[in-house]
């Protein structure tokens, strides 16, 4: 059974940064496409950011040069680095997995099919 557990979501100021942490089980991570997804009320959940084994990541234009999503294959764990936070980044953030491979990674949310519960993440100007 896959279990993604998010972490590291708070409060922080307008231009600061947060780190997310989604620690995985009953799937390698290196083998799948992970995600990073963020939901505000009303909305539709938004890919962010993607990731897939050999490293190539892909990120919405509403996070990139901002936001930086990694891997540890070691330790089976998928983070987010997120700086240069805005009020707009205020959302649930969930991590995702998807053995859907590069197409997934195309920020195509419906090929996900394991979810972490989420994390808050508010940011205040």
């Amino acid at each position: 059974q896959v279990q993604l557990v998010e972490s590291g979501g708070g409060s922080a100021q307008a231009g600061g940064s947060l780190r997310l942490s989604c620690a995985a089980s009953g799937v390698t991570i290196g083998s799948q496409c992970m995600g990073w997804f963020r939901q505000t009320p009303g909305k539709e959940r938004e890919g962010i950011a993607t990731i897939l084994s050999r490293g190539s990541t892909n990120y919405a234009d509403s996070v990139k040069g901002r936001f930086t999503i990694s891997a540890d294959n070691t330790n089976n764990t998928l983070y987010l680095q997120m700086n240069s936070l805005k009020p707009t980044d205020t959302a649930i953030y969930y991590c995702a997995a998807s053995p859907m491979g590069w197409v997934a990674c195309l920020l195509r949310t419906s090929l996900f099919h394991s979810w972490g519960q989420g994390t808050q993440v508010t940011v205040s100007s």
